[in-house]
């Protein structure tokens, strides 16, 4: 499996706090099956966790993969930003203040969780207009997500991706996320499902669970489509039908 949303780097918002809770994260997470994950943490968002892009954050992925690699934890960590859509994103990402996965085309992103639908839609839309693919984070939190049962076959209109919480599976941020997240899994909206993992004891990088409510619930393939072919090609920055 491969985690495209995680927040894994320490020290840098409000997921891992130091080295230690990093390593222990990336234990837990290869010791299920998790074979790769990006390094996601919060950008862009003020007087919060602004992490514009720079090579002291580079050079801190850098020192964690070796580290990994030292201790023999068989997990490769990409690069890449939560994009928080906060006035002045766009020029932020042409000037590479803020950057894609991997470098790719596709861009993990953050909506307040009571975003206006039309805001939200014209925030997606923009991205879209710069040759960006939009891989929206958790849209089952979002308040215009859970009221508008069209919403999530909306933003997939408007050329975004959708990302499933794994914890909004197993109903970590309530039933309503956990509604939403079933009703766009079974109306297959979903592209990826990931941990958008905090810490190694709540919100962990274990995928495990989810993949086998996929599984069970929908088919192996869905699944492989979700936890592996998808992130896989953002990873090789191929194109997503």
């Amino acid at each position: 499996m491969v985690d495209i949303h995680c927040h894994i780097l320490h020290g840098v918002d409000d997921g891992s706090g130091d080295m230690t809770d990093s390593l222990e994260m990336a234990q837990l997470a290869t010791g299920n099956g998790t074979k790769a994950i990006f390094a996601t943490p919060h950008c862009n968002m003020p007087h919060y966790f602004e992490n514009f892009w720079s090579t002291q954050l580079e050079q801190k992925l850098s020192d964690f993969q070796r580290k990994l690699d030292g201790r023999g934890v068989k997990l490769k960590v990409y690069s890449g930003q939560e994009i928080y859509l906060e006035e002045g994103f766009l020029q932020l990402l042409r000037r590479n203040e803020l950057i894609t996965l991997n470098r790719s085309r596709y861009a993990l992103v953050e909506l307040d969780f009571y975003e206006r639908a039309d805001e939200a839609y014209k925030k997606i839309s923009a991205l879209v207009s710069e040759g960006y693919v939009p891989i929206v984070a958790h849209p089952e939190r979002y308040a215009f997500v859970a009221e508008d049962k069209y919403a999530a076959a909306k933003l997939r209109q408007l050329g975004a991706l959708l990302q499933i919480n794994s914890g909004s599976i197993s109903g970590d941020f309530g039933t309503k996320p956990k509604r939403s997240a079933e009703s766009i899994l079974k109306n297959q909206l979903a592209d990826f499902v990931a941990s958008d993992a905090h810490s190694q004891y709540s919100r962990t990088p274990d995928l495990s669970q989810a993949h086998e409510f996929v599984c069970e619930n929908f088919s192996y393939e869905y699944a492989d489509l979700l936890f592996g072919i998808n992130p896989k090609r953002v990873i090789n920055n191929d194109e997503i039908q």
